[in-house]
């Protein structure tokens, strides 16, 4: 509960008409959850335009409007507020409400199309082990501390954003890693929030469904950068051709990583194993739990970061030398000799990544068997490279299903298969039961071979026509080499 005066301060008005001595009981921004002296937030979305439900809010009890336009009705017991961007003032509104939280701890982002996940993990992890009080906000789930909460987005809405931060500042948390999608940053989902850092991880296609461009989605990325105060730190992966550019016009002091370039934080890989590396990162050596090239940057990440946050090099090394992998990320299991693993990769580069590992680890005495599918109502471009990617790196490849949603898995594998070449075809199966399709790859391989299960990693659900049905890659693995 906040008097409406005092969350204003932050926000651009345009005309406020009404009375502004009001006590707002809570900031909504879909009707449909409104209360008795709620403020409701009119958001232009993708989807669905606020404006539309403001009579619907006003029915349910809300008695501030902040909306773009002013209605042509306007009614003596409701305050409107119009500003230049409802997006953006539902941001500095909620922050406000939930008396700026990220002030009163250091938030960090992790923004880029792969890497985001574990990079966030991770340094929760590592500070945790530093004796920090913790929170994260992440693709897999939300923590406040060592409470759990579910997530449903890469990055929630501007007030479930501010509401967490309060309660990880009420739990005494002294620091946030949050990831920080393109999505939420176009959507001014991060507006209002003061953040101490910013890492850029790597970017390539992926979500242009929804950004059109690639131009577009990297300059959503590079707009997290350019928000970044000039006390915050800016860490960029400068291997990457546009981790420069991302960082062109930041306020915040900047640092680069890399494991091919000169850099404050430099890393090179001297021991590859599954399940184990050996890294030399600014001199020290460290074996670390986790596998592949796009792990020893995740790693070199959160060393640069951390140490950016101020904190002992030794320490930072020691805990990063206990850190364990990810759930759904890179994930190995053994059966029967045979290594299976688990992981997230769902971009054409994310996954060339993986199975770029596998190959400079593996012998080629045995098989690498991969089954892989593309998420519906999604970017359809990458699909048919995201065949190609696999086929050209795997022994044995089986096309399947992901989350089809509301999409024919048909077709999706139709523009699949467009991506693989004649000479290619004899290695292929399209098994479109995803479950299916694991129990083939399980039935193929022999001891010594390689089963690389990709896309779903975390996700205990497979989304089909509206709904989601259990369905986890780890246990159908465990279940197919149990009944092999």
């Amino acid at each position: 509960m906040k008097q409406l005066q005092e969350i204003l301060s932050d926000i651009r008005t345009i005309q406020i008409i009404g009375n502004s001595n009001r006590i707002v009981n809570q900031i909504e921004f879909d009707s449909r959850r409104i209360k008795q002296n709620d403020l409701f937030v009119a958001v232009r979305g993708v989807q669905v335009d606020g404006r539309l439900f403001m009579e619907a809010a006003i029915k349910n009890g809300a008695t501030v409007i902040v909306c773009e336009t002013k209605p042509e009705e306007v009614k003596d017991s409701v305050t409107y507020i119009v500003v230049p961007d409802s997006a953006e003032a539902l941001g500095m509104l909620a922050s406000a409400f939930y008396d700026h939280p990220s002030r009163k701890l250091k938030l960090v982002g992790v923004t880029g199309t792969n890497g985001k996940t574990t990079v966030a993990t991770l340094l929760y992890e590592l500070h945790r082990k530093l004796g920090y009080a913790v929170g994260l906000l992440s693709t897999v789930e939300n923590r406040i501390d060592n409470t759990i909460i579910s997530a449903t987005h890469t990055t929630p809405d501007a007030v479930q954003i501010n509401s967490l931060l309060s309660k990880m500042v009420d739990s005494g948390c002294d620091y946030c890693f949050m990831e920080v999608s393109s999505h939420a940053v176009d959507q001014k989902r991060i507006a209002g929030l003061q953040f101490s850092g910013g890492i850029f991880t790597n970017i390539s296609h992926d979500h242009l469904d929804y950004h059109k461009t690639f131009k577009n989605y990297l300059n959503a990325k590079k707009t997290f950068f350019d928000l970044l105060p000039k006390e915050a730190f800016a860490l960029s992966n400068i291997d990457d051709r546009n981790g420069n550019f991302i960082m062109q016009n930041t306020k915040a002091q900047k640092y680069g990583y890399s494991l091919q370039n000169m850099a404050d934080f430099k890393c090179r890989i001297l021991e590859s194993q599954f399940g184990a590396m050996l890294l030399n990162i600014n001199e020290e050596d460290v074996w670390i739990h986790l596998t592949g090239r796009f792990n020893a940057y995740n790693v070199t990440a959160i060393y640069g970061g951390s140490i950016c946050l101020g904190h002992d090099k030794l320490e930072v090394l020691q805990a990063i030398s206990a850190l364990k992998p990810v759930v759904g990320r890179f994930e190995t299991l053994r059966f029967q000799g045979i290594t299976a693993i688990v992981d997230y990769a769902h971009t054409p580069d994310a996954l060339k990544n993986v199975l770029e590992s596998i190959n400079g680890i593996r012998t080629y005495n045995e098989n690498l068997i991969t089954v892989v599918g593309c998420g519906g109502n999604r970017d359809k471009e990458k699909r048919p490279v995201m065949a190609s990617v696999v086929c050209e790196l795997s022994d044995k490849v089986i096309l399947t299903s992901d989350n089809p949603r509301s999409e024919n898995p048909e077709t999706i594998l139709d523009d699949m298969m467009q991506g693989v070449s004649p000479e290619y075809f004899k290695k292929v199966l399209r098994i479109t039961d995803r479950r299916e399709a694991i129990k083939v790859a399980a039935a193929l391989a022999h001891e010594g071979d390689i089963v690389l299960v990709a896309g779903k990693g975390h996700e205990n659900y497979q989304e089909i026509n509206g709904i989601k049905y259990p369905f986890d890659d780890k246990e159908e693995l465990q279940k197919a080499f149990l009944t092999k």
